[in-house]
């Protein structure tokens, strides 16, 4: 079964990665960095703020621990698991298509990317409890994308971007239910 898993994990990640174009491969690396999203996380600010006004401090300082702990905990896990990364997997790394020459650090799994995109998303989520569609997509549609951005570049499998963003998601679903004592 677990041979299973990972044989379709990698003829994902295959068909995704090999799906790669000029133009991909010159926004993507910037599209995976945080400075491109800062106008979308300043609306996110900015909806917590009026929701959350004089508590907009301590929704900050929740949000910053989660972050802490999601990328430390994707840390924690990789380095115990120790999944080669595709662009370090010596049976496939021939066939992996890699943007620039980044390769990323030797271990996978979890992705620090998906666990900290999905602690973010969920966070907000779970605050906010948006009836607007918008709010919706562009919380879990950035998240996703920002996924697809690790499986295209060629340093993350399909499942390592599921465990961060299932990782992502307890952590969230915890921090939103500690800050929400405090405001």
């Amino acid at each position: 079964m677990l041979q299973f898993l990972e044989d379709a994990d990698r003829q994902v990640f295959l068909f995704l990665n090999g799906m790669h174009c000029g133009f991909c491969d010159t926004v993507m690396p910037y599209l995976t960095e945080l400075w491109v999203w800062i106008p979308l996380f300043a609306w996110w600010l900015w909806l917590l703020y009026r929701k959350f006004d004089n508590h907009i401090v301590k929704i900050v300082l929740c949000l910053a621990a989660l972050i802490l702990i999601t990328d430390q905990g994707a840390n924690i896990i990789k380095n115990s698991v120790k999944r080669y990364r595709p662009s370090h997997n010596v049976e496939i790394q021939n066939k992996v298509h890699v943007v620039n020459d980044y390769k990323g650090g030797e271990y996978g799994f979890i992705s620090n990317h998906a666990a900290n995109v999905w602690g973010v998303a969920f966070f907000a989520f779970f605050l906010l409890r948006p009836t607007k569609k918008l709010i919706v997509v562009s919380l879990f549609g950035w998240a996703i994308f920002i996924c697809y951005t690790r499986i295209y570049l060629g340093v993350h499998y399909p499942l390592d971007v599921a465990g961060g963003a299932i990782f992502g998601f307890i952590a969230a679903f915890f921090m939103s239910k500690l800050c929400r004592k405090f405001v």
